[in-house]
This record gives structure tokens, C-alpha cells and sequence, in this order.
């Protein structure tokens, strides 16, 4: 008697783990199933202070998008011009998330497909005052200074591929702090240069205004390209993040 009870009591116990198994299953594929969850981030990056949002597609695979937002303002002087520079960043990038061990570490392609970054520049040379184009020493006219405005920018979208650690919506934890290492290929960037007023040689006389004498125009240029040829090997642009995410 004492026998059968237990071996009655033990086929019960079997069965309900076998229905709470099978329940915890279901309960996984919905997790799983395209669209069934959402989980939002924050997160500070290369790119800026962002926002993150991702939905499970399949067992191994998320789909996630976010936005990226910075600005920094600096004064600095490059070959006797004077630069109020403002790095002005805004982006907005989408991967595909692939978990190839079913755990937090994954493989992320995407792209930049909005690039907004870019450094934008007021230029001035007070009255008087010495500056080099493409070695060319001028002095900006005391009457009509010089002054004009800078910019460099990027492409406007790029593919990229990282991996990391993390997962916002995962089927273990509702709360996650993502890691992710990674590159964008934004191109080269390209350098913009345009000034205005009137310069002179170095003694102060033979002032003319700079957007109608062809020499000083030739050395804006020329300068530009200096520049631009300088920073065309930084085709790649690095990706180092980390955040917080929850499951909703």
C-alpha cells in the first residue's frame, strides 16, 4: 500500500514537471516569436547619448534600432585663423542582432542610415593679424577682416558590423547592461572652407577682397584638399557603447 501511494505520488510529480516544462516551452517560443516583445535602452557611445528599441524575430535573432545625439563646443587656431567649432552629432542606426550561442553575446550587421554628424566652424582674423593658406602668408585688412566659415562632413549612411554582450529583450533577465564593440564605414570625411573680407601681404598693403582674386582662391583651395587628403584614410569610424536595458 505504503508502495503504491508512492509510486502514485511520484507519477504525479513527474507529470506536473512534465506540464510546467512544457509551459515554461510555450512560454519561450512566445518570447521568440517574431514581434511578441519589446525592451528599450539608453546607452552613451562614439556616437553620443542614444536610445535603443529591439523585438525578438526568431530564437536567435533581434531586430534593433536606435538614435545617437552630441554636441561639444570648442575655440581653436589652425595656421593663424581663429575657429569657434561646434561638433554637432545626430544619427540613427538599425541591426540585426544574431545570439549564435543562444546567450548574450552576439553578432550585430547593420547600418547608419541616417548620419547627421558633422563640425561646423565660424573662421575669423582680427584687422591686422597674420594667417597661412597653403603657405602663403597674408595679413587680414584692418578695414574688412577676414572671416568666413568651416565644415566637415560625413556620408549620409554606412554599413557597420559590432558584437557584444547583451540582450534587451532576453528570455532570462529583464534587466541587462549591453556591451558592444564595433566600426561604421562613413567614408572619408570632407573638409569645406570659405572665407571672405580682404587680405594683404604681410606689410599691411596690396589688399584685395578674397572672393574675387583668383591667387588667394587657388590657396583656399589647395588648403581644402590638404586637409581633405589628410583625412582620407579615416574611412572607419569606431563604435564603443555601453547601456541599460529593460524588458517591458
Amino acid at each position: 500500500m505504503q508502495t503504491y501511494v508512492i509510486r502514485k505520488l511520484a507519477k504525479r510529480i513527474v507529470i506536473a514537471c512534465f506540464i510546467a516544462a512544457m509551459c515554461r516551452g510555450i512560454s519561450i517560443g512566445q518570447e521568440s516569436s517574431p514581434f511578441s516583445t519589446v525592451g528599450i535602452g539608453v546607452k552613451a557611445s562614439l556616437l553620443g547619448l542614444g536610445g535603443e528599441l529591439a523585438t525578438p524575430l526568431s530564437h536567435g535573432f533581434n531586430l534593433r534600432g536606435g538614435f545617437n545625439a552630441f554636441g561639444y563646443d570648442r575655440t581653436f587656431h589652425k595656421d593663424g585663423i581663429g575657429y569657434d567649432g561646434r561638433l554637432h552629432f545626430r544619427s540613427g542606426e538599425a541591426h540585426l542582432d544574431w545570439f549564435p550561442f543562444h546567450g548574450s553575446f552576439h553578432l550585430s550587421p547593420g547600418a547608419l542610415f541616417y548620419n547627421g554628424n558633422q563640425v561646423a566652424a565660424t573662421a575669423a582674423v582680427p584687422g591686422g593679424q597674420t594667417f597661412t593658406l597653403n603657405g602663403v602668408t597674408y595679413m587680414s585688412d584692418a578695414s574688412n577682416p577676414v572671416g568666413g566659415a568651416g565644415k566637415i562632413a560625413f556620408k549620409r549612411s554606412g554599413p557597420m558590423l559590432s558584437v557584444g554582450f547583451g540582450n534587451l529583450v532576453s528570455r532570462r533577465h529583464r534587466f541587462t547592461i549591453p556591451i558592444e564593440i564595433g566600426a561604421i564605414y562613413a567614408g572619408a570625411p570632407n573638409m569645406t572652407l570659405n572665407l571672405a573680407g580682404s587680405a594683404c601681404d604681410t606689410g599691411g598693403a596690396n589688399c584685395s577682397p578674397i572672393a574675387s582674386t583668383p591667387a588667394i582662391q587657388s590657396n583656399i583651395q589647395a588648403e581644402q584638399a590638404k586637409i581633405n587628403k589628410d583625412m582620407s584614410a579615416f574611412k572607419f569610424y569606431p563604435v564603443i557603447s555601453i547601456g541599460f536595458g529593460v524588458k517591458l
